[in-house]
């Protein structure tokens, strides 16, 4: 595409809009097109909107009801009719389904769409994965250009005949997310931390899939260490609440729970090892964010986390939904400063080279044709 067109970003929340899509809007910027952010209506858009981006909020959910899909639909074929862009770019699953139909009603020139994880691939019922995959055969049907987060994914598009994807990563600022003395000895002095105590952290939505209810058990098998929980539940999240887990650990002050932070990169580099024992990914953000910061990082051998983490090199992959091996993951990270320190070192290498948010957001520009 030729500088000077117009590219509409559609996520579902103001969160994910925020977090992830918001890079890709600069890099957009950058190469001299226009670019405008549509989701649902948030105090997230506040943020974007700050760096002089226009931002239309329209009614999408994060919930399969038909009646809440048609009105979003009616809406996305409106503002695309009403905008003309040349480009609609779509993300997560029912927000880039509807998108995508909405732009291929609407006439738009050309539909991209970017996995961050396909629902088929979460744990579930046969009923729920079967929808979610003919969901996205048929998205595949509408879409131009298909790509995805994670390899893994990728292949299994081509593979299930969804659409030839194209893997182009995520990525994070490596001068933003480093290791940070100065900041470590910030954050810790504000929580009370001695220098010397291992920090265990964990940075995602607190939901069920997460694996927060594994941690907190585990956690209780590394004396000494203890368990800082950044995040928050978003409004649009549902399934199993994690809050009766906390309630019901057994760590005391052992347990830190920081709420949502905006210096996510001040907590890493005031931690000594990161944990993210998901049942369920894309490719995770925070893991890259942690790798940046030199940390050791302790996942699930799942899609997503299996080609970020090299298992006993930067950190260890367990199996998911289970505690004694995570646990023991955690303790001989906790015991071994030297171990800590390789590993770390190792994934921060690795994050520089395959995740630097540079490089990622000009693969996926180039993917999409949207040349500078």
């Amino acid at each position: 595409m030729a500088p000077g067109m117009k590219v509409l970003e559609v996520a579902n929340v103001d969160f994910s809009l925020r977090h992830f899509v918001l890079p890709l809007m600069r890099g957009i910027r950058a190469r001299g097109h226009e670019v405008v952010g549509v989701s649902a209506d948030g105090a997230l858009l506040d943020d974007i909107r700050a760096e002089g981006f226009r931002v239309v909020p329209v009614p999408l959910q994060r919930s399969p009801s038909p009646i809440a899909a048609w009105r979003a639909f009616r809406v996305l074929v409106a503002l695309m009719r009403a905008e003309r862009p040349d480009l609609v770019h779509a993300h997560m699953p029912l927000s880039g389904f509807l998108a995508r139909a909405a732009a291929r009603a609407a006439g738009v020139p050309r539909i991209a769409y970017t996995s961050h994880g396909f629902l088929f691939n979460q744990p579930g019922s046969r009923r729920r994965r079967a929808a979610s995959l003919a969901m996205e055969w048929v998205g595949g049907r509408l879409t131009d250009t298909l790509l995805t987060v994670s390899t893994e994914e990728a292949g299994d598009a081509r593979r299930l005949g969804i659409g030839r994807a194209v893997p182009v990563g995520n990525g994070r600022d490596p001068h933003r997310f480093q290791p940070d003395p100065a900041a470590r000895a910030r954050v810790r002095a504000e929580l009370g931390v001695p220098e010397d105590r291992v920090v265990v952290a964990v940075i995602s939505r607190l939901v069920r899939h997460k694996g927060h209810p594994e941690l907190l058990a585990a956690m209780e098998a590394v004396p000494g260490a203890e368990l800082w929980v950044v995040g928050e539940r978003l409004a649009s999240d549902h399934g199993e609440p994690v809050e009766p887990y906390f309630a019901r650990s057994a760590l005391g002050p052992r347990l830190r729970r920081l709420g949502y932070r905006v210096d996510t990169e001040a907590v890493l580099a005031a931690a000594d090892i990161f944990a993210l024992p998901s049942h369920f990914e894309g490719l995770p953000m925070s893991v890259i964010e942690a790798m940046l910061c030199g940390l050791p990082v302790v996942a699930t051998g799942i899609r997503g986390p299996r080609e970020q983490v090299m298992d006993g090199e930067t950190g260890f992959l367990v199996p998911p939904g289970t505690v004694a091996p995570l646990a023991d993951a955690l303790r001989r990270l906790a015991e071994d400063p030297v171990l800590r320190a390789r590993m770390g070192a190792a994934g921060r290498a690795r994050a520089e080279a395959l995740y630097d948010e540079r490089l990622v957001v000009a693969r996926t520009l180039d993917a999409m044709g949207l040349h500078g």
